[in-house]
């Protein structure tokens, strides 16, 4: 299903029209029926000769009505200009057709309306007119149809162009993540919730969980209708009305985004290509603010200029846009900026969660440039410097493509080690090959770090290692099992080190070593706790496992701590049960030695505490 959406000036006779062509009077408030003048969206519809069903959107003209036209143009397929025959173009057709040539809508028809009350002559004048203003705009070259909405006249023939016109447009495409941007939320008595909008990017059904952005409320959806008509599915390029079950009215606010939970979110920096239109009145410079306006949304906003310091009426540049509030958006959406009077310009989001960066950085502009026209290899190759380590679907989300459709580019990425895969299957992640090069040397480098401060231990501890590369766990093994694939780096799963590390006592180390291991030895069971050895060599005899460390002072020879839990394990075994009486009884030892072998064998999981006895795990 298309959208149509009309533009231009104030009593041109849009809302006329639309109702001469669909029976509905798109015009809903009392004020604007006893003004004649349409305030808010009007909505209409109607089946194309074809026989192919439109939905049409109906904006208000008046200068003062702009941020509302703005709302309503967003998700329009096909532009209806009106243009009257007895006034013919006028300032906000010329501000209406700016808006439709910012937010790309390269597909229109003119009407001009009134025709009956002008002579031949007139409309043949005023059609030049309208030819030469939609010169050089994504409106160029759009057809003229001369219509009456009183008498009729060149209805049918304007409805067949759009229909003919509707005929060459692309399908909606479904990259199975719908967004919904509010345009009306309203209350109905028996149903509760409704909010209205364009469906973009995904199909909304009956019963899925929602979540509305940016405030991050849950909700579900009871019901859906497009045209007055109810459905279980709503699909891309559809107007739809959807009735939500565990949100009140007041919780929803127009400019909001319907979605599927976790996977958008909004940010408040933004890198843009932006466009001044060459009507703007004036200049802007660095840090200046304006009024950003996307979907139905619109907040106020700092732009940084990325390249220049000043950009004319008519220049192209790029920049980053600070939002006052936070906005859901993604890659390619469209947007406008205006001051309190006046439509400025505006572009496409290229970056929807922007680091901040230096002015004029060469590098910079030329990753946004990328962004902004380069293949979708080179998007994705892009976007992957930015959202490395990525899965596939995280990386077809920051590229904007459908993730269906990013397997080929990434198999030829891969092929020519632009891309480094790691692991498999759904836990498979990406990484640049310059982000994987800087991830393997920085794991390497802390593994080497940590040899170098403690030279006598086996490696670093994986949690540690996992701490200092501030990766998620999942990420991290991936990461480990490669280096580990190439050599890199070994893992006995509880420590990692370099290929070849083995700790080693030098002499003077040697003979304290000796002389702790004999101290021990002398009484084993209850080993002397006094005249502390560096804690260095008490952890490498730990990791060699000479010695067994029952707390942060009691140290037990291996051979006795086996001789131990294996009494442990079998008068438990016997009894059903073992205390701290038990033990020292049966090693002739004090309850200090007793009590620190117990809690360490509580926290290796061999036995638990229940009361003042140990059982079995």
């Amino acid at each position: 299903m298309f959208v149509i959406g009309t533009a231009g000036h104030v009593d041109h006779g849009k809302s006329t029209l639309i109702e001469a062509l669909t029976g509905i009077d798109p015009d809903r408030l009392r004020e604007e029926k006893e003004r004649g003048m349409t305030i808010e969206l009007g909505f209409a519809w109607l089946t194309l000769p074809g026989g192919r069903e439109v939905s049409i959107i109906d904006v208000p003209g008046h200068e003062r009505f702009i941020k509302t036209m703005l709302m309503g143009a967003g998700g329009v397929d096909l532009a209806l200009l009106i243009v009257a025959a007895e006034e013919g173009v006028m300032p906000q057709t010329r501000e209406h057709l700016a808006i439709l040539d910012l937010l790309g809508i390269e597909r229109g028809i003119v009407a001009l309306t009134k025709s009956d009350l002008v002579e031949p002559d007139w409309v043949e004048l005023v059609t030049l007119d309208i030819q030469e203003t939609l010169a050089g705009t994504s409106l160029d070259d759009a057809p003229v149809f001369p219509v009456s909405a009183l008498t009729g006249v060149g209805l049918e023939e304007l409805l067949k162009a759009i229909d003919s016109a509707l005929d060459e447009m692309p399908d909606k495409r479904d990259l199975g993540r719908p967004r919904l941007p509010v345009d009306r939320s309203f209350t109905i008595s028996g149903f509760g919730t409704v909010v209205t909008g364009t469906l973009v990017d995904g199909t909304l059904r009956v019963g899925q969980e929602v979540e509305l952005l940016p405030e991050g409320l849950k909700a579900r959806i009871r019901g859906l209708q497009t045209h007055q008509a109810a459905g279980d599915l709503a699909f891309p390029g559809t107007r739809v009305a959807v009735n939500l079950g565990g949100v009140s009215h007041d919780e929803v606010s127009r400019g909001d985004v319907l979605t599927t939970p976790g996977w958008l979110s909004a940010g408040d920096a933004i890198d843009v290509s932006l466009r001044l239109i060459p009507e703007a009145p004036r200049s802007i410079r660095h840090n200046a603010t304006v009024t950003f306006h996307v979907g139905a949304a619109e907040t106020p906003a700092r732009i940084r200029l990325l390249a220049v310091d000043q950009m004319a009426p008519g220049d192209t540049s790029f920049a980053q846009i600070k939002l006052q509030d936070p906005m859901p958006v993604v890659k390619d959406d469209p947007f406008v900026i205006r001051d309190s009077n006046h439509t400025l310009g505006g572009g496409v989001v290229l970056e929807a969660h922007a680091r901040r960066h230096r002015r004029k950085h060469q590098l910079t502009l030329d990753r946004l440039e990328t962004l902004r026209q380069g293949s979708e290899s080179d998007i994705l190759s892009s976007a992957l410097a930015t959202v490395e380590p990525a899965t596939a679907s995280a990386l077809a989300k920051a590229a904007n493509i459908a993730e269906e459709a990013i397997g080929e580019q990434l198999k030829a990425l891969m092929d020519d080690g632009l891309v480094v895969p790691l692991g498999d299957g759904r836990g498979r992640v990406f990484y640049s090959s310059s982000g994987w090069t800087r991830t393997a040397a920085t794991a390497i480098g802390a593994v080497g770090e940590h040899h170098g401060s403690f030279p006598l231990r086996q490696g670093i501890p994986r949690e540690e290692l996992r701490s200092r590369l501030e990766m998620r766990a999942a990420v991290f093994n991936l990461v480990i099992e490669r280096l580990v694939g190439d050599s890199a780096i070994e893992d006995d799963g509880s420590t990692v080190r370099v290929p070849g590390h083995s700790p080693e006592f030098d002499d003077a180390q040697e003979q304290i070593v000796d002389g702790y291991l004999k101290r021990l030895s002398e009484n084993p069971y209850s080993p002397p706790t006094d005249r502390p050895i560096d804690p260095e060599l008490v952890a490498a005899l730990a990791e060699q496992g000479v010695i067994v460390r029952a707390s942060e002072d009691v140290v037990f020879l291996k051979s006795a701590y086996d001789h131990m839990l294996g009494g442990v394990r079998e008068r438990a075994a016997e009894s059903g049960q073992i205390t701290i009486t038990d033990v020292r009884e049966m090693f002739g030892t004090s309850r200090k030695y007793t009590l620190a072998l117990l809690e360490h064998l509580d926290r290796q999981q061999i036995t638990r505490r229940v009361g003042d006895e140990r059982v079995l795990r």
